[in-house]
């Protein structure tokens, strides 16, 4: 299976305080986890300090399962109101704030001292309705493997569309090989001929009759026919197709393989390219030239689709 580097997942969970039977005084837990092309596995972590200790247990789950992409979690915690008014005040908490407060003080007497609103916004000083740290962390990781799950069918969703679409650009680039490779003799004698004519024309053989060339007949069919080597060697573009088309059965093997595909294509696109620009500067004829400039637009598609894939 194919994996694409783009998707969107997330999970929710109430958790009730103090056992199920709690009404109105929960924590609702979501995660959500958004992800885009990168060329290494980059995490980001956007959570409330309550669940802060759940990152090492997300971040290994998340490496398990991905290798590329740059990956986006969020953790929201939403509060009931009802809970946040009622939430009772953790003492052993505010006893630790204080302390450090007073030792702060100690070194610097004229630092200002914490507001009321500071001290209750301050991690672990609220109960928040009863919900205790266990259960959050419970919660967040349940909806995080949820989340994760849910990302991967999206993106093995996601990666099975782009790969039919590449192996349908393989299938059209094959098929112009395939339609320009029994061409090539023909054109290159034409344009043989061609340059046959030329010379004959600029070395005199084609001269009108009573008027002597420079050169002997024999030293000018000899540069002649090198010239003419040289030419067809250097218009000669059958290497450049079978090298395109063990590079598209490459490619192809590649995709119907499956797995983590995303760097080796990314090289076949390089290496495709490269045959593409070789045929159209050795172009003898309007219809090679085409074809370079068809197959180069098919490998440019299949570059910015192979830039999504893991």
């Amino acid at each position: 299976m194919i994996y694409s580097m783009t998707g969107y997942a997330s999970a929710t969970r109430e958790v009730a305080a103090g056992g199920a039977g709690a009404n109105g005084s929960g924590v609702g837990v979501s995660v959500e986890l958004r992800t885009v092309n990168s060329r290494f596995l980059d995490l980001n972590f956007r959570m409330p300090e309550d669940v802060r200790v759940c990152e090492p247990q997300l971040r290994e789950m998340l490496m398990t399962k991905l290798s590329r992409g740059k990956v986006d979690i969020r953790i929201n915690l939403n509060r009931a109101e009802q809970a946040a008014s009622a939430g009772a005040l953790n003492r052993d908490t505010l006893s630790q704030l204080a302390a450090l407060e007073r030792s702060v003080l100690e070194i610097f007497p004229d630092a200002e001292r914490m507001r009321t609103g500071e001290i209750l916004r301050w991690p672990g000083v609220l109960a928040e309705g009863g919900v205790s740290p266990e259960a959050l962390r419970e919660a967040v990781l349940a909806c995080g493997k949820q989340a994760i799950a849910d990302l991967i069918d999206v993106r093995a969703r996601e990666g099975a569309a782009l790969a039919a679409v590449l192996i349908n650009n393989v299938t059209e680039m094959e098929a112009i090989v395939a339609r320009v490779t029994p061409l090539v003799p023909e054109l290159i004698a034409k344009h043989q001929q061609k340059i046959v004519e030329r010379l004959q024309d600029a070395l005199g053989i084609a001269a009108p009759e009573g008027t002597s060339t420079s050169l002997p007949r024999e030293e000018i069919a000899e540069r002649i026919r090198q010239e003419v080597t040289i030419y067809g060697i250097r218009i000669d573009i059958a290497e450049e197709l079978q090298r395109l088309t063990a590079h598209l059965n490459e490619t192809r093997h590649v995709l119907q393989k499956g797995g983590k595909v995303g760097k080796r294509l990314d090289f076949m696109m390089q290496e495709l390219n490269r045959e593409a620009n070789t045929l159209g500067s050795k172009a003898a004829a309007k219809e090679l030239a085409d074809s370079s400039m068809t197959l180069k637009l098919l490998i440019e598609q299949m570059r910015e689709q192979v830039q999504n894939l893991e």
